[in-house]
């Protein structure tokens, strides 16, 4: 299988490191080998290290380095956010920001639905055993 993520403008990116890590961004301008210019909706332009880059299948059209309106108005029709929050990579992150954000007794119901849950399945499995 061919390598398809390329740092080029357009790409979408999730920063991995630093005060805006998870954050969303685009690509607007590569500046040199290391670093690109990054742009999103509620940011400022800044360039950022390949490296605290990952890079996502998500790719729109847009020319290099856009107004901000154009940008936006680009991610909207691209419908980033939803294709985001589709992908199994985006799915993942918010299931453990939400379990980030659980607090003690939501934790302990958790685990309760967990042996709940592990009790019918236990259940099932001996019926089958025993029906077989």
């Amino acid at each position: 299988m061919p390598f398809k993520r390329y740092v080029e403008i357009g790409r979408v990116a999730l920063i991995n490191y630093g005060k805006e890590y998870g954050r969303l961004v685009v690509i607007v301008d590569v500046i040199d080998q290391n670093r690109a210019l990054v742009d999103a909706p509620d940011m400022v332009r800044s360039p950022v290290n390949f490296k605290r880059l990952s890079l996502t299948d998500i790719k729109i059209d847009i020319k290099r380095v856009p107004k901000k309106k154009d940008l936006v108005k680009a991610m909207e029709a691209a419908d980033v956010k939803n294709k985001w929050e589709k992908s199994s990579w985006g799915r993942k992150l918010i299931v453990k920001k939400r379990r980030a954000s659980l607090n003690d007794f939501d934790r302990f119901k958790l685990m309760l639905a967990k042996i709940k849950r592990a009790a019918v399945v236990r259940q099932e499995v001996a019926k089958l055993k025993k029906s077989a």
